[in-house]
Order: C-alpha cells, then sequence, then structure tokens
C-alpha cells in the first residue's frame, strides 16, 4: 500500500512523463453503438497504428460471442481512445460491439447485476461497494490512477477560496462516486463536518446546468464537466491529487461479468490487449490522441489533451505490479486499496458491511496476465 501511495505523492511529475484511476440505474442515458463505430476524428497516423495493431482474427477454434457489450464513461483514458478508434471492432470484426454510456459507476453497478452489459468501468468506491455487496463481476484492468482529473470547482465570485469557506455554501457531486468520495476524504482531512454545507446528489451533465443556472455554489467533478466549469467563470479549490496525497486515493478500473469472463477468457485477453494498444497510442501519440478524445469528450484537441495530462494510465506491463493488483502468489495493493475505500463507504453509511481483505484480492483478475 506504501508504494501505491507513493505513487500519488508524485502524481503531477509522472503525469507529465507517462500521461495516467472514479461510478450508475441501468438505462439511463445510454447510448449505443455498433461495430465500425471509430469516429471521424480519426487522425492518418493513429488510425494506421491501430489497424495494424488491433486487427489480428481471433483464433478459429476459439467460440466467440455474438455481441460484447461495453459499458463506459466519458473519462479520458485508454479505454475511451479505443472506443474511439474502433479497435475492437478492427479485432472481432464478427462479432457486434455495443458501447453503452452511463454517467456513474452505481449505473453500472446496476447494469451489471441485471446482466446488462460484459465490461464496465467503475470508480473505486462503487467498485468496492460492488465487490463488498457481492455483485457477480471481477476486476480484469485497473484503467487509470486520478490526480488533476478530477476536483472541486467553485464559482469566483462566490467568496470560497478554501475548504474552510465551504460552510453555509451548495456544492454538488455524485453521490457514490470518486468525486463524491474525494470530497468527503478532503472534508474530514481537514476536519469540516460536511453537515455544515449543503450537498446535492447530481450526475455529471446535471451538474454543468445547475451550475449555469446558478443553483450551486460549486461542485466536485471530473473531466470533461470540470473543464466546462472552470471554462464558465470557475476556479479550482482543491484537486484529488491533493486528496490522494494525504491517503484519499481514487482511480478507474474494469470489471466483466462472471458469466462471461467463465465462458470467454480469450475474449477478455483479447479487450487487454486492445487496451494495451490503446494505452500505447495514448503515450506515443498524445496529440493524434487528444484529437480522436476530444469529439467522445465534447472538449477542444487542447482540453483533451490536458485532461489526458491529469491522469496516470496504466498499460498491460503495469498490472501486475505490487502496486496495483500484483500476482495470484503475491496480490498487490490495490486490493488493499478497495477494503479501505470499502471501509471508509461503511463509515460514511453508504453501504452496511465491508469484508475482510481477501475478498477483494480474489476479485482481482491478474492470473489473466500470466504466460500461457
Amino acid at each position: 500500500m506504501r508504494q501505491f501511495r507513493t505513487l500519488f505523492r508524485i502524481t503531477p511529475l509522472l503525469a507529465v512523463l507517462a500521461v495516467l484511476l472514479v461510478i450508475t440505474a441501468c438505462g439511463n442515458n445510454n447510448q449505443a453503438s455498433g461495430k465500425n463505430a471509430a469516429q471521424a476524428t480519426e487522425t492518418p497516423a493513429v488510425t494506421a497504428a491501430a489497424e495494424t495493431a488491433a486487427a489480428e482474427p481471433a483464433a478459429a477454434a476459439e467460440e466467440l460471442p455474438k455481441e460484447i457489450r461495453i459499458g463506459y464513461q466519458v473519462s479520458p483514458n485508454g479505454e475511451l481512445l479505443a472506443k474511439a478508434l474502433g479497435l475492437l471492432e478492427k479485432k472481432y470484426p464478427d462479432v457486434t460491439v455495443t458501447w453503452l454510456k452511463f454517467d456513474s459507476g452505481r449505473d453500472v453497478n446496476v447494469a451489471i447485476a441485471s446482466g446488462g452489459i460484459d465490461f464496465g468501468l467503475l470508480g473505486t468506491p462503487p467498485g468496492a461497494s460492488g465487490i463488498a455487496q457481492g455483485l457477480p463481476d471481477q476486476v480484469y484492468y485497473i484503467h487509470d490512477v486520478i490526480g488533476q482529473s478530477e476536483a472541486l470547482v467553485v464559482k469566483s465570485d462566490s467568496g470560497i477560496a478554501s475548504l474552510a469557506d465551504l460552510k453555509g455554501h451548495t456544492i454538488a457531486t455524485t453521490f457514490g462516486s470518486t468525486s463524491h468520495f474525494s470530497l468527503l476524504s478532503a472534508l474530514k482531512q481537514e476536519n469540516i463536518d460536511p453537515a455544515t454545507l449543503t450537498i446535492l446528489d447530481m450526475q455529471a451533465p446535471d451538474i454543468v446546468a445547475a451550475w449555469q443556472r446558478g443553483d450551486i455554489d460549486g461542485a466536485y467533478t471530473w473531466q470533461p464537466s470540470q473543464s466546462k466549469l472552470v471554462e464558465d467563470g470557475g476556479k479550482i479549490i482543491i484537486s484529488s491529487a491533493e486528496v490522494a496525497a494525504k491517503g484519499g486515493i481514487t482511480g478507474e478500473f474494469g470489471v466483466v461479468h462472471n458469466d462471461f469472463i467463465a465462458k470467454y477468457p480469450h475474449v477478455v485477453k483479447g479487450y487487454i490487449s486492445v487496451l494495451d494498444e490503446a494505452v500505447k497510442l495514448y503515450r506515443d501519440q498524445p496529440q493524434e490522441s487528444a484529437e480522436a478524445l476530444s469529439a467522445e469528450l465534447g472538449l477542444t484537441p487542447e482540453a483533451t489533451l490536458k485532461a489526458m495530462n491529469e491522469i496516470i494510465v496504466l498499460d498491460a506491463s503495469q498490472q501486475t505490479a505490487p502496486e496495483y493488483m500484483g500476482t495470484p502468489d503475491q496480490p498487490g495493493a490495490f486490493g488493499q486499496l478497495l477494503k479501505e475505500t470499502a471501509d471508509f463507504l461503511v463509515e460514511q453509511k453508504s453501504i452496511t458491511e465491508s469484508p475482510e481483505l481477501s475478498v477483494y484480492q480474489k476479485a482481482l483478475r491478474n492470473d489473466l496476465y500470466s504466460a500461457e
């Protein structure tokens, strides 16, 4: 766990050098897109590299599903780049790939519980909550570690200059999300009673609308909503990088439904290879990747590149490091992070109990990365 926390203390440097980990009712705001869904914003360089990397055929003996359903969130990471470039569609051209958009991890949890999706992206709080409540999924990939991409933004004329000034003000966030977790963690770190301010539960798109109406004084939220608030007269008071440096670590990771991985483990490994290629493009061709991601995020390529530099994305080779998932013989610090996150959620009365550490460690599919 010490190694994982040390990473956050130097997040600003890593974010610049490595370019970078957040949560919810099934069907709300879902947007489906089928195969061949690559965006028109692809650049020739990224497209050529993507097609070369992703277009390897599946082994003839392997059974493939008719459809792969991915519950994604609009986060500037490798998975969103894979969607933008249609990498999974290129790897499995005979399979229908359906992308379902969710605004928070709690909705992803509902979709997993109902069997509505095969893969889903979650932040650490909803992910830890899902494991604690026994949802039918397992962790197969850590997408990113959250740094400055989530922050508390307040109106410049609100009179708020620090966390201590939040008393009596109205702040929005998405309950059960990494942003909610970071807000409560920040208040706890400064010994501020959350009851001294009004905290409203809103989805990210609703936060932007409430800000524009003047209904809220600020919001703890993620990209691209964060940038939209800053552009509309907001200022950042504290980011998740600062909260993480004091122990309130957050991130985003992928889960796969138990039924899907039991029947198609080779497809899960195939998707991991797609995500790995996307992260390599993300790192090696940041400008081109930003152009491809900008349409997904609704930001300019310049603002998208800034958002990309505010997280630490992880490739496949990093998944089994001691500070992340580890190995079957030596589970990594990520299981402990999920346990501590769930313990915090119990404190906040968001969930009723947090099981022992081994439950979280068993949910990590670090065996998917062993050589065959």
